[in-house]
C-alpha cells in the first residue's frame, strides 16, 4: 500500500536526517530529492547544459563524488530555479512517491508541487543563524576550511533564491506540520516528526 510522506524545508534545517530516521522507523523507502538537483548541478559545473543533464539523469548519477560540496550545493540551487530542469525531474519523483510499501521524499517543493496529495506533510525549518552554524561545523568536520560569516551569507542567499524563484518557491504546504528545530536536538526533532506522521496514518 502506498503512503507518501513529504518533508520540505531549507538547507541545514535537519530534514535529511529526520527523513532518513522517519523512513527507517516506518520501513519506508527514502529519496533525497536534493540529490537530483545536486547531480544536475554537478554536471553543469562539468560543462553539461542543465536541462540536458536533467533529462538524461541516471540513478548512478546520484552516487557521483562531491555531491555534498558547497560549490555543488550552490550550483544545485541555481539549476533548481530553471523550470525545464524541475519539469524533467518531476516524473522521477512522483513515481518514487507512490512505490509500494511507502515512501519518504525530502526536498523543497514535495508537499506543494511534487506530491500535493501526500498523506503526511512536514516542513522542517530553523533560523538562518542556527542552520549556518550547523553547516559551518559540518564543513569543518569534513576538513573544508571556511568562515561562519561566509556560510551565513550563503545560507541567506540560498534562502532568498529558493523562496523567490518563479517556479515552485520554497514554502510550507497549507496542511503541513511545521517543525522548527532551532532549539531541538536531533532525537527530539525525530520524535516530533514520527509523532506527526503517526497522527496522519491514524486519520
Amino acid at each position: 500500500m502506498a503512503f507518501t510522506i513529504a518533508i520540505d524545508g531549507p538547507a541545514a534545517a535537519g530534514k535529511g536526517t529526520i527523513s532518513q530516521a522517519v523512513a527507517r522507523h516506518f520501513g519506508f523507502g527514502h529519496l533525497d530529492t536534493g540529490l537530483l538537483y545536486r547531480a544536475v548541478g554537478r554536471q553543469m559545473l562539468d560543462g553539461v547544459e542543465p536541462v540536458a543533464a536533467a533529462r538524461g539523469l541516471m540513478a548512478e548519477d546520484l552516487e557521483a563524488e562531491g555531491l555534498r560540496s558547497p560549490e555543488v550545493a550552490q550550483a544545485a540551487s541555481k539549476v533548481a530555479a530553471i523550470p525545464e530542469v524541475r519539469a524533467a525531474l518531476v516524473d522521477f519523483q512522483r513515481a518514487y512517491a507512490r512505490r509500494a510499501g511507502g515512501a519518504v521524499l525530502d526536498g523543497r517543493d514535495i508537499g506543494t508541487v511534487i506530491c500535493p496529495e501526500a498523506e503526511a506533510k512536514l516542513f522542517v525549518t530553523a533560523s538562518p543563524e542556527v542552520r549556518a552554524r550547523r553547516r559551518y561545523e559540518e564543513l569543518l568536520g569534513k576538513g573544508i576550511e571556511t568562515e561562519y560569516e561566509t556560510v551565513l551569507e550563503e545560507t541567506r542567499e540560498r534562502d532568498h533564491r529558493d523562496a523567490t524563484r518563479a517556479d515552485a518557491p520554497l514554502r510550507p504546504a497549507e496542511d503541513a506540520v511545521v517543525l522548527d528545530t532551532s532549539a531541538l536536538d536531533i532525537e527530539a526533532a525525530v520524535a516530533h516528526a514520527i509523532a506527526a506522521v503517526g497522527r496522519a496514518r491514524a486519520d
